[in-house]
């Protein structure tokens, strides 16, 4: 027999066992009053603990507020958006990462969050900057379902993974990860920040696929670790493979061959690659071998959809036949093929492939110029933030306008082809205002963004008149 010696204990344990004993009776009686008229529930015999959860959260969600549907934009920018519903707990974050799109996908000469807020008729930008800078959302899963969108439409065909290197100058030691570092787009050293970027193109369309910013040594911050530009390429391969992605071939220009390990990581995972290298790239060579250039053979270059003008390739060989292989294109007459316009890549494709090998150099030539021209467009480096964080966030909402911009750019290429029918999943993404005759029937980017800004332009102006 256990004795007291505390009164106040013993009321205590006698008070615990009472309330433990009461709230078992009446099971969840109080919670749900329509237990109450049953006399089982009331001594705790008539549900089960699963039963008593179920009726619990049933109640709790009628005690939750509904949740008011979103303000419409455009009807394609909604379609497609509404994929990413699911991500915002707050309907105003929602709208918010509409109008963005909407902003990104609009004509004007810089994408900063004032002037987006003014062209889709927001009072401030105080909402979107709040939205950018310190809403409760979360940019991997935003990714992770633009890469599922991605995949979706790619299907299963293969991809051609373009590596690409974006530096922009910034002024100001303020903005993380800013250094004093050569910017590729510029040519020169300058103060900026740089980023390494994937890209797929399927059928002369390209799809946005990951990011990566390159942290320089002094300006690590606690827990980073230093990555050079080539093995920042080589962890977005991996992670590409992991998602399932069919790289067939992949295209990087004279940075990434200069690193071994790139090179070395693209042979062990057995992946063709197409590298563009300097003159003076050295070259292991065995002992009594020697270096001879091949003929020149001339062929027709397309530059663009109607134009094409005349190069010439040769290659490189040596005593023994190897693996990798190099080229030299020049677009130079005959008479003058050792002049500056000389350009040189190296690959491991096998067989003969002079002219198929130029195909996808022009690929090449499109990464220095073309990405930069998109991004610029949709503002990639128009943004007024510091912290990377907030500018991982603006990058991903580029990449998102980007992708939106690309399955437009799919439907207008699907109509020049006089496609008769297309699936239920894919034209929910696509919009049937394509009756004005301005509207161009092509498949560039270029021609995809000015069809839609021109469908864009009536919503403008309407936002315009009510935003004075």
């Amino acid at each position: 027999m256990t004795t007291w010696r505390n009164p106040g204990a013993f009321y205590l344990y006698i008070f615990c066992r009472m309330r433990s004993a009461f709230e078992y009776s009446i099971g969840y009686a109080s919670r749900f009053p329509s237990y109450i008229s049953s006399p089982r529930a009331t001594y705790g015999q008539g549900l089960t603990k699963f039963q008593k959860r179920r009726k619990l959260k049933q109640s709790l969600l009628k005690m939750v507020t509904p949740r008011r549907v979103a303000e419409n934009t455009v009807a394609f920018i909604d379609h497609y958006c509404q994929h990413y519903y699911h991500l915002f707990e707050d309907v105003r974050h929602f709208e918010a990462f509409k109008f963005l799109h909407w902003g990104m996908l609009s004509e004007m000469p810089r994408k900063s969050l004032p002037a987006i807020a003014k062209t889709v008729g927001l009072k401030d930008s105080q909402t979107l900057h709040h939205f950018v800078r310190e809403a409760l959302w979360n940019v991997k899963a935003v990714r992770e379902t633009r890469l599922w969108l991605t995949k979706l439409f790619i299907g299963k065909r293969e991809i051609i993974l373009c590596i690409d290197e974006t530096g922009d100058k910034k002024k100001g030691k303020v903005t993380d990860y800013v250094a004093r570092q050569y910017i590729s787009n510029l040519g020169k050293t300058e103060n900026g920040i740089v980023s390494v970027n994937a890209y797929g193109v399927v059928e002369g369309i390209t799809y946005p696929l990951l990011f990566k910013i390159f942290k320089p040594r002094k300006c690590l911050k606690e827990g980073d670790k230093y990555h050079t530009k080539p093995q920042l390429a080589v962890k977005i391969i991996r992670e590409l493979k992991k998602r399932g992605f069919k790289i067939k071939l992949v295209l990087a220009d004279s940075m990434y061959c200069d690193s071994g390990d790139f090179i070395g990581v693209l042979e062990k995972l057995q992946m063709q690659f197409i590298v563009a290298i300097r003159s003076n790239h050295p070259m292991l060579m065995s002992v009594g071998s020697q270096k001879y250039d091949n003929c020149w053979q001339a062929y027709q270059q397309k530059i663009s959809h109607c134009q094409s003008e005349t190069r010439f390739i040769r290659e490189i060989a040596f005593s023994q036949r190897r693996l990798l292989r190099c080229y030299q294109i020049s677009k130079s007459s005959l008479s003058n093929q050792n002049g500056n316009e000389n350009w040189y890549i190296m690959t491991n494709l096998p067989n003969n492939i002079q002219f198929i090998i130029s195909h996808f150099y022009n690929i090449i030539n499109w990464i220095e110029y073309g990405f930069k021209q998109v991004k610029n467009k949709l503002g990639w480096a128009d943004f007024r933030l510091t912290d990377y964080a907030s500018i991982e966030r603006w990058w991903e909402l580029v990449f998102s306008a980007y992708l939106l911009m690309t399955i437009q750019m799919t439907y207008f290429q699907f109509k020049s082809q006089n496609a008769q029918q297309y699936t239920e999943e894919y034209s929910s993404f696509m919009t049937s205002d394509n009756q004005d005759p301005n509207l161009e029937i092509g498949i560039s980017w270029n021609s995809a963004l000015k069809n839609l800004r021109l469908i864009l332009k009536p919503y403008l102006l309407l936002s315009y008149s009510t935003f004075v």
